[in-house]
């Protein structure tokens, strides 16, 4: 068997597709030992790489990260590679200062994509609402974020965007640029407990110290980052066309692991007093979904 791997390395852009502009990309590659096999720049969107060492044990496991001016740098890690077959990595970048298009997100295509938004009131006032959301850009980025990766949620009966019956609007539930809350059918708590008992979910202790007034709550762990969350706060309950329902508050963290995210994300946050934003959840989902092979992450919006 060889002794090398092959990793081929594909930039994208904000619209998902294959980056346009001409560009210099300075690219980094990592072995699992921190040994540095990469340091160079290329003005490809797509590059091969051979002869990167293969070990057969975990230095197999790289970390590819990808700068270039104006762009926030963005990368990987594990990338496993082998020496039976090329490795592709999808790296997405985005601007420093990213804009949003919203074209394909108007409010009589989320009604219909997204049913629960239009819940409760007359077609008039639920696009006024919408129309709110749509000048403020992150919050609306956030809640299309979440409708997205919840549509990708297999649980035993269904996607917790079916339970979902009804978002809140009134203060202070109202969406904002990390989170929204809903009312959603009790019945997407045994859900979730039985996806967490096939290991799609993991339970989160003490839920109340990040949710005020949380009862329980859920992370899912398909990926290193970017997995969804769905906190209950069991004491909230509403009747919403005959459906018994409480309150649910889904929102998407950048890291997995607890440690991680109370370090990397809960501290800087409550330390500068910023929220979690949609764009980088954006483009970690959007990598992680690539890598773990299964249909594009592609909320009704892009970066620009």
């Amino acid at each position: 068997m060889a002794d090398t791997s092959t990793l081929r390395l594909r930039i994208f852009d904000g619209t998902r597709q294959l980056f346009f502009k001409p560009a210099k990309f300075l690219v980094k590659i990592v072995d699992g030992k921190q040994t540095q096999h990469v340091w160079a720049y290329y003005t490809q969107n797509e590059i091969i790489f051979n002869g990167l060492p293969f070990y057969d044990n975990l230095f197999d496991n790289y970390t590819v990260v990808v700068f270039c001016e104006g762009y926030k740098q963005a990368g990987y890690q594990p990338v496993k590679l082998s020496n039976s077959y090329t490795r592709t990595l999808d790296i997405m970048l985005i601007a420093n200062d990213p804009g949003f298009s919203f074209v394909a997100a108007r409010w009589d295509t989320a009604k219909v994509e997204y049913p629960f938004l239009a819940a409760g009131t007359d077609n008039a006032a639920g696009e006024q609402r919408y129309d709110t959301l749509l000048e403020a850009e992150e919050p609306l980025a956030c809640l299309l974020n979440l409708c997205e990766a919840m549509s990708d949620i297999a649980l035993p009966q269904g996607t917790p965007l079916d339970y979902i019956k009804q978002i809140r609007w009134d203060a202070p539930y109202a969406p904002a640029q990390d989170r929204f809350f809903a009312w959603c059918d009790v019945g997407l708590i045994d859900q979730v407990k039985a996806a967490a008992a096939a290991g799609k979910f993991a339970v989160e202790h003490a839920p109340g110290l990040f949710h005020p007034g949380a009862t329980a709550s859920w992370k899912q762990i398909q990926f290193g980052e970017a997995n969804v969350q769905l906190t209950f706060h069991e004491g909230d309950k509403l009747t919403v066309g005959g459906v018994d329902c409480v309150m649910v508050e889904p929102d998407i963290d950048y890291y997995r692991d607890l440690a991680a995210h109370t370090i990397l994300e809960v501290f800087p946050n409550g330390l500068t007093h910023t929220l979690t934003d949609p764009t980088e959840v954006y483009v970690l989902r959007w990598i992680a979904g690539r890598t773990a092979g299964i249909p594009e992450f592609a909320p009704l919006y892009t970066i620009t």
